[in-house]
């Protein structure tokens, strides 16, 4: 079986099926197009599919257009029906994990995924679980279900475990340029998955398991966490000793060797650094682990919308306002810079939390026209259009997300307050305040 699959990935004779068309399936899908090869993507929103059908972009910095093109070619087809999984030699799970109210792992996309496909898998197929989850995933929630299809792992059947690596819209580094970790369940199935992607990628990370794999991803984004965790106690020192937290940062990062640079904000966002370290902790307690330092890193970060509010009460005050009735605009909805990507959003607990104290809040986002459907949150919402009038209207701007798009020169001229949260002005006097 492993010189048969290897043989069809050497001619591109086989078809790469990508389940979960969304900030990590889809690039990945594409990229498989530009190497040649035919991809079926699967998902359970058919909007998606009848999107890229249309060839309408639905995540900005991905263009739909070659999706069409690739239909239109017979090299890509998009279905809800994952009994064609049944057609595919490759099957790629990139599923959502995130955390239930109870900040525990929800893995229930990739097992409900899971049991949609078993029925259709057959020898001579690669599962590939890209998902980010505990150590252990693979090995106790993958392995059982293809061994139950009366499949032998190794022989006729290859598993792996690759972890997503997607920074959207970072213009360094691409899908094809970022190194890839992949872990197999024995040595023939890394050796396959290694080929599959080493086809599409242009370095290849084998590790001795799917475990260290799935525990290489989880260390990347703890390490993120606890390190923006630092710098936002450091700022909450700085800002009382009277210091610009940014400066001291900028000034630290001309040190050329031991020191790398992150900067504090309002709250993490994103798929993976909220969320990841919790999957580590969860599974660390079956061990009988405490892991204080990296829970107490989520306690600091979840902590920062509170802060950033309480700055904003401290300035309406000073200017003679209460919170309750203030007209507040939050600039960016999306968790970071330059993307429309609103998963886990700080933004989102600043409007909340802002409107249960009795503030009229609005938000303006040139990448989000409008609120999307959340699980966590009901807030319909559209953007407010950046003008001279519409600034002057609000008694306070909030910078959550500094997107380059906005018109900061303009902000600057006719916002009565601004509470910085992103360090985007560098001179703080008057009516701008660091948060």
């Amino acid at each position: 079986m492993k010189s048969t699959f290897l043989d069809k990935l050497k001619k591109r004779e086989m078809v790469v099926g990508v389940i979960g068309l969304g900030y990590v399936g889809l690039p990945l899908a594409h990229r498989f197009l530009e190497e040649g090869f035919v991809v079926a993507g699967f998902d359970i929103d058919p909007v998606k599919i009848d999107k890229l059908e249309r060839g309408i972009r639905y995540i900005e910095h991905l263009p739909a257009q070659p999706f069409q093109e690739a239909i239109q070619a017979g090299k890509f087809w998009g279905t809800t029906d994952f009994s064609r999984v049944s057609e595919a030699d490759v099957i790629i799970l990139c599923v959502p994990t995130p955390l239930n109210r109870n900040r525990e792992p929800d893995i229930s996309f990739i097992t409900r995924s899971m049991d949609a496909i078993l029925p259709y898998l057959r020898p001579g197929q690669l599962l590939s679980l890209e998902s980010t989850t505990y150590p252990g995933t693979t090995e106790e929630h993958i392995e059982p279900r293809v061994r139950e299809r009366g499949l032998v792992i190794g022989k006729d059947f290859f598993v792996v475990y690759s972890p997503e690596r997607e920074d959207p819209a970072n213009a360094e580094f691409s899908t094809r340029t970022i190194p890839k970790v992949c872990g197999g369940t024995t040595p023939d199935c890394l050796e396959v998955g290694g080929a599959l992607y080493g086809a599409i990628i242009d370095q290849i990370v084998p590790v001795s398991s799917t475990a260290v794999a799935e525990m290489v991803k989880i260390l990347e984004n703890t390490y993120r966490s606890v390190n923006i965790a630092l710098v936002n106690e450091l700022k909450l020192v700085a800002d009382r000793m009277g210091m610009d937290i940014f400066e001291v940062i900028h000034a630290a990062s001309t040190k050329p060797f031991g020191f790398k640079a992150f900067f504090p904000g309002p709250g993490l966002g994103g798929h993976c650094i909220p969320i990841d370290p919790f999957y580590l902790t969860w599974k660390a307690r079956e061990y009988g682990v405490n892991t204080r330092f990296i829970e107490l890193a989520g306690e600091v970060n979840a902590a920062m919308p509170d802060y950033v509010i309480g700055k904003v009460i401290d300035a309406l005050n000073d200017h003679g306002k209460a919170l309750r009735n203030a007209k507040i605009l939050v600039l960016g909805l999306a968790y970071k810079k330059n993307v429309d990507d609103v998963r886990e959003s700080p933004s989102f607990v600043l409007l909340t939390r802002l409107m249960a104290k009795g503030a009229v809040v609005d938000y303006s986002d040139p990448h989000v026209a409008s609120i999307p459907p959340m699980r966590a949150y009901a807030i319909k919402k559209m953007s407010v259009p950046i003008t001279q009038e519409t600034l002057e209207s609000y008694d306070c701007i909030i910078v959550a997300t500094d997107h380059d798009r906005f018109d900061w020169k303009l902000i600057e001229r006719h916002a009565m307050l601004i509470i910085d949260a992103r360090g985007r002005f560098g001179t703080v006097k008057g009516k701008i305040i660091r948060a």
